[in-house]
This record gives C-alpha cells, structure tokens and sequence, in this order.
C-alpha cells in the first residue's frame, strides 16, 4: 500500500514525499483511515514503529478545512492538543506536524517546561491551530489564561503509560474536565495496564483498538544479551565494551540523576567522548547534549529513564542498560530507542547479583531468557583491588567525598604511653596547724528612729491616721472629659 490510497490531501501527500516516504508502516495503515473517519482510536504500539505520524497526518486532513492565512488571532483558535510525557518527546512530535504541515497554513506551537514561559505565552495569543504540550506547562498556561480549549477538535494523549509512570494522571483529568465533549479523542500507548484502562474508559467513547504487536514486547529486530559483573566492576566492564570498534555509539541508562552525571564524567576521563543528559539539566543543556550526539560529536550519551522517551536517533546500533530498571516496562521503552523502523539493534544489560530480581519481571514480562554472554577479553580478577577506590576519590562507593584526593587516617595526639603522676601532695612541705580564734558577735545596729522598737508590730502614726481621713472626706474629682471617637476615644452619649 502507498501513502496515496490512504486518502490524504495533495499538500499532505506532497509533504509526506519531501520527507522521503512512500509507503505507510502497519500502524498508519491501520489508525490513518480510523482518524479520517472520526472516531476514537486507542492504539497499541512500539515506539519507532511510526505511530506519530499515524496521528498526525489524518489529523491535519481533519483541521485543514480550517487552515487560513488571516493575521487575526480570532481566526486561529486551539483545534487540536496533543499531550507528551517530556519534554523531548513533546518536541519530536512537534517537529513531525511541522514537517507534514508546511504546505499548508496552520500554526502550531511547542509547550513544555524548564523555558521562559512569556515567548509561548506571545505565540498562543497570536493564535495556534495544533498546541503539543506537556500536561504541567500546558496547566500554567490555563492559569495564567492564555490558552483556550472551547474549539478543541482532536485531543492526543501519547506515551499514556509513560505519563501514568511520571505521576500526571490527575494532571490529564483535570485537562479532560475543560475540553468540550463532542471532540475525537486519541490515545496511544506501548504498554498497558488496568490505569489506561480505565484512563481509556474515561477519555474514550466506543474506541476502536489497533494493535500492531502483541501487548508488552519487543521488536523483533533487536537482539538482547547480558553480562553478570559485580556492581563495582560495571564501570570497567562498560570501558572494555565501548573499546570495541564495531561500537560506534551507545545510548547509556542509569538509573539516578548522580549515577548518570558521574558515570559519564569518569568514561570522559577515560578519553571516551560522552555526555549526560538528566532531568536536573537545563533544555538547552539537555538539547545540545542531544544534538551532539545525533550529529556523532559524542560517541556515548548517559541518560536517566526521562529520556527513555522522546530520544528520536536514526540508525542508533546499540543500548546498553548500566542498571536495569526498576520497573520492568521501562526497560521495553529503554531499549526502543534502537531496532526503529524494521532496522538491527542491539540491546546489553549489565546485571549485577543484586539486581536479579529485577531481571526476572523483565523475562517475565517479555516472556523469553535474555541469553547470557561471557565478555570475551574481560578479566574482573585483572582489576586491582584498590581501583574503584581510586576512581571515586580514595573512599568508598558511598562514603567518598569526591575530590580525588588520597584518604589518610586521622593522627591521633597525645602521649602513646600511659603516664604515671607522683602521690598527692607528697613533694609539698608540711605547713603547721593554726589554731583557729572564735568570732566575737557584733552589736546591733543603732535604729534610724529613736524610740522604733522592730521586734513589735507596727502601728502607724497618730498623724497618718488624720491625713488619710482628711483624704476621704475631700470631695470627688471633676470626671475626665471623653476624648472625640476620630482620636480614638468614646463616641458622645
């Protein structure tokens, strides 16, 4: 089948073949004419099967009866909204309706966080016909009203497992409860669980399921193998395995932000050329890391499982799981990074003793042994003792402060040994005994007042008597007048 029974318009067609397309894959076989109907689709695919361009063509079909060239913005309201996971991802789907739009006049816009809101905040008031959002930039926008959701068409959700993964479910509620009712609605996901399901009951009405490929597995052209080493000796491992020439480049998971920034620090003092990407970097830190390695500027990138999605790489060969994951679906979306398009890839997993469990919910889950392989020229008993000492810095794995410096016992001061001190007082003179004097008692203190008796109580004077009568008789005082209620005081009865 080509892209020209599918039913698409000249301008979409004559963008599909700029891109060098001719043939559609078995997910846009399937969703394309779904789409073009408008009905609701929830489809089942691998990533790197083309299922971004499965959405995305029939979707411009659909919006492009609105597609004007009017500078208003009245004229270019919110039609269709596609929600992504990440950040990458959210910008991969977005260069996609960019490259099959450009021959007709609808905007489209970008939305995702760690940017300068104020530049999308200018793009959405001018008008945009597509938003490709994440779910929480996209809520900040909704508070700051600057997007408008009463012309929505077509909604998008992608990577749904992945957004259950990352916690954004209510996030995508609260998006479902302002988008008006009658609206098509589509929903994509590599794997799938009793949450999308019943995400799926709630976004979706009468869907039709497509499915490309049995539910959780792999693609068929990657091919897996494993390698049992210890934790400390990964590293190592790793370096003889990147030494290998037909290893050109290697998209490296780790599992934590720090493991990723330090693991891709020690390969580059070890003259590998590789970066890191992670959620603590800045997008453009993160877009340039990505860049270079798409362009071949860096032989290996280290990433944490945020950008297990979104990781467009043509022809990438090979993945390499450092630690495997701690959920077992992760690693089905690790590993589809390589093996797109029908293409070989080669997926490697680092398991250390500690982590078979682990590695038996991913059999488990993919249902077939993961063939196990000595690496050939690797001796774990060559590497010295001391050298996972040495490379975090003189202490331990944990314990190490990291500045590369030698760790010295702490001296201890003082005497080494024991000192014997001299008797009590037997090197002083013996001094004679004083007889001691008794105290004389002191007279008592002459009275201020002649005639006071203090041992007797005390009765006050005749003359203090009369004054304080003379007080009581005395009339009242004149009552102190109010002071005004604006000072302060009490209003005038």
């Amino acid at each position: 089948m080509k892209f020209d029974e599918l039913g698409l318009s000249p301008e979409i067609l004559r963008a599909v073949h700029d891109a060098g397309y001719t043939e559609p894959t078995p997910i846009q076989q399937q969703a394309i004419p779904v789409v073009l109907q408008g009905l609701d689709l929830m489809g089942g695919a691998q990533t790197g099967t083309g299922k971004t361009a499965g959405f995305v063509l029939p979707m411009l079909q659909r919006l492009s009866r609105h597609a004007n060239a009017s500078s208003s913005p009245a004229r270019h309201p919110v039609r269709a909204l596609i929600l992504a996971p990440t950040r990458e991802l959210a910008m991969q789907v977005h260069e996609s309706v960019r490259t099959y739009s450009k021959h007709l006049p609808l905007r489209s816009v970008c939305v995702y966080g760690g940017v300068d809101i104020k530049p999308q905040t200018a793009e959405l008031k001018e008008g945009r016909e597509i938003v490709v959002a994440t779910p929480g930039r996209l809520l900040d926008h909704v508070q700051q009203k600057s997007v408008s959701f009463n012309f929505v068409e077509v909604l998008v959700l992608d990577e749904a497992d992945r957004m259950l993964d990352m916690g954004f479910i209510p996030d995508i509620k609260r998006i479902l409860a302002m988008l008006p009712k009658e609206r098509q609605s589509l929903l994509f996901s590599a794997t799938f669980s009793e949450e999308i399901k019943k995400l799926a009951d709630v976004m979706l009405k009468s869907p039709q399921l497509i499915e490309v490929a049995r539910r959780n597995t792999v693609s068929e052209t990657i091919s897996h193998r494993l390698h049992m080493v210890a934790a400390d000796h990964k590293r190592h491992l790793l370096l003889h395995l990147l030494r290998d020439p037909s290893m050109t480049q290697a998209l490296v998971f780790v599992g934590t932000k720090f493991g990723t920034s330090r693991l891709a620090s020690w390969l580059e003092r070890q003259g590998v050329n590789a970066d890191a990407i992670h959620g603590d970097k800045s997008q453009q830190q993160r877009t340039e890391a990505l860049e270079a390695f798409k362009a071949g500027r860096a032989r290996v990138l280290v990433a944490t499982d945020v950008a297990a999605r979104g990781l467009d790489i043509d022809d990438l060969p090979h993945v390499i799981n450092y630690e495997l994951p701690h959920t077992a679906e992760d690693y089905i979306h690790r590993i589809g990074r390589t093996g797109r398009a029908g293409k070989k890839g080669d997926a490697i997993s680092l398991v250390a003793p500690e982590e078979k469990g682990r590695l038996a919910d991913i059999e488990r889950l993919i249902k077939f042994k993961i063939e196990q392989v000595e690496a050939e020229g690797f001796d774990a008993g060559a590497i010295p003792a001391d050298a996972g000492e040495r490379d975090r810095g003189g202490r331990g794995e944990r314990g190490g402060r990291g500045h590369g410096h030698p760790h010295r016992e702490r001296e201890h001061h003082g005497p080494k040994v024991p000192v014997r001190l001299p008797e009590t007082s037997a090197h002083l003179p013996t001094v004679p005994t004083v007889p001691t004097v008794p105290s004389v008692p002191r007279p008592p203190k002459a009275s201020a007042k002649v005639g006071f008796d203090a041992s007797q109580p005390y009765e006050p004077a005749p003359e203090a008597v009369a004054l304080a009568a003379e007080k009581a008789e005395a009339p009242p005082r004149r009552p102190v007048r109010p002071v005004a209620a604006l000072l302060g005081g009490l209003g005038k009865k």
